[in-house]
């Protein structure tokens, strides 16, 4: 019996690192890209940093609603330092390679920080809803405790899980291209490098989004139903007009934030496109993040006042 004809083997090596392309295909613009980031960057650290001072410092804003905020900019805060140093970096040496714990970290981070996002906002919308629909048992139901308890479990509920996700996408065999195309570790672009089938590992992400993006989000939007069901009833233009405008700016930030959440990582491996996701991603990890601290002041009249009380 003859000795059957060797087949190349598939280049299994592990990887020690990978190369973020980010926005390499748009070389003159490098320059220009790493001051627009670096601008919003400065925003978001600004904006979110006055939001956590004036509900720490006002004593008309110590409620549970600003104890939520000031949770929510911090958070903010840490989520775009996840990845915009690292681009701007990548942007400003044009050295883009990023080792294989790097990449495996800041990924982990992100997706921490992700779901803690998404658990908060449904903290805030339930928040919304006991202070409109129970007003009367609102001191009682939302008191420090329980606000800090729900705070805590926001923080902590995705470590293990998303530890846990992290773990089995880098488990998998990484072959052929090195090159990520992204301006950060994100999964999309990493199952596009991974050898084999990866149907197994796209159904547990499917299930994490489940948790923590879908489930939150009919949270809210039962939340909100109640909500405006209750607005409708009150007797008074000036109420509901009050309550309305309470509500609305949170309904912006989770209609951007879920939706771009929601397209980038329900859809299947095969639908995903370079720029589509290049772009989806900036919307929820700059673009949103820049807006959130001026939909959250210029819409709320009480932090304008406790500005211009901090304004000389």
């Amino acid at each position: 019996m003859e000795h059957q004809e060797n087949l190349p083997e598939v280049n299994h090596t592990s990887v020690k690192e990978f190369f973020l392309l980010g926005f390499s295909d748009i070389p003159n613009l490098q320059m220009l890209l790493f001051g627009i980031f670096l601008f919003v960057y400065v925003i978001i650290l600004m904006g979110n940093g006055i939001i956590i001072l004036i509900t720490r410092v006002d004593k008309t804003l110590q409620t549970p609603m600003y104890f939520f905020l000031s949770n929510f900019s911090f958070l903010e805060i840490c989520y775009v330092s996840i990845t915009i140093p690292k681009m701007l970096m990548n942007l400003w040496t044009q050295q883009r390679h990023i080792s294989l714990f790097e990449c495996a970290t800041q990924m982990c981070f992100f997706l921490i920080l992700g779901g803690t996002e998404c658990l908060l906002l449904a903290v805030m919308a339930y928040d919304r809803y006991v202070a409109i629909c129970n007003p009367l048992h609102y001191p009682l139901v939302m008191n420090r405790r329980v606000c800090i308890q729900l705070v805590t479990g926001s923080w902590i509920t995705g470590i293990p899980i998303q530890i846990g996700q992290t773990y089995q996408i880098f488990s998998l065999p990484f072959c052929g291209s090195k090159q990520i195309n992204h301006f950060f570790c994100d999964i999309p672009p990493l199952f596009k490098l991974a050898c084999g089938d990866t149907f197994v590992n796209e159904m547990l992400v499917y299930i994490v989004v489940v948790f923590f993006i879908t489930f939150p989000f009919l949270l809210i939007l039962g939340s909100y139903s109640k909500i405006i069901s209750t607005i409708l009833k009150l007797p008074s233009a000036t109420s509901r007009a009050k309550a309305f405008s309470t509500c609305s700016s949170h309904l912006m930030v989770v209609s951007l934030f879920f939706g771009s959440g929601i397209i980038t990582y329900f859809q299947p491996k095969s639908k995903h496109s370079s720029g589509g996701d290049r772009f989806l991603s900036l919307f929820y990890t700059i673009v949103i993040p820049m807006f959130n601290p001026m939909i959250y002041t210029l819409r709320n009249k009480d932090v304008m006042e406790a500005l211009r009380k901090m304004l000389p």
